[in-house]
């Protein structure tokens, strides 16, 4: 099995379950975030128009709050990541806009998701340490998204029932309008 079949997708109903805090960073923890990372460089492998942004420890079926956060987005090459345990997202604010968002566990499908700008996060990185970060746009997105995974909340239950809000990637990297007859078909809500 590689890498990219350790993710599993909706309608998987552990998706919807909340993780559960890492209590001590143990072999067993190094390993799971091996995995992931492994896991979204696979993913996108065959992607030339994707790129795996982050990553939550649920995504490959483990229940823990943990979550990996590519350091380049604008850079493929660049396979390094930012890992988070234990995040809590301490404060949301700015402008809620919507933007395009993706998800490695809801196959093929984007929506239109409303986000903070603004969020200040705390967790711990993999050595344990304590870390704060202040994210703002694109990052603060990420965070966001990756959060609520930990939650068992994923974006399509932002736009859920809002039929102009859900796209499909074309053969050229664009994104277009699918048929809400079609989502409804995927069983990606509750």
């Amino acid at each position: 099995m590689s890498s990219k079949d350790l993710i599993i997708t909706l309608p998987h109903p552990y998706l919807r379950e909340k993780s559960r805090k890492v209590s001590t960073i143990t072999d067993e923890v190094r390993k799971i975030i091996a995995d992931m990372k492994a896991a979204t460089l696979d993913w996108e492998a065959n992607r030339p128009h994707e790129v795996g942004v982050a990553l939550a420890a649920i995504q490959i079926n483990q229940p823990y709050k943990i979550i990996a956060i590519r350091n380049n987005f604008d850079n493929k090459k660049d396979k390094t990541f930012s890992v988070f345990i234990n995040p809590q997202i301490i404060k949301a604010d700015g402008d809620a806009s919507e933007d395009f968002e993706g998800c490695l566990s809801v196959k093929d499908i984007y929506g239109k998701v409303p986000r903070f700008s603004k969020v200040r996060m705390k967790a711990l990185n993999e050595s344990g340490q304590s870390v704060r970060v202040r994210a703002e746009g694109f990052l603060a997105r990420v965070i966001q998204h990756e959060v609520d995974h930990l939650n068992g909340r994923l974006f399509v239950d932002y736009i859920k029932g809002q039929p102009d809000a859900f796209y499909k990637l074309a053969e050229d990297g664009k994104l277009i309008s699918m048929d809400y007859e079609a989502v409804k078909k995927a069983d990606l809500f509750r």
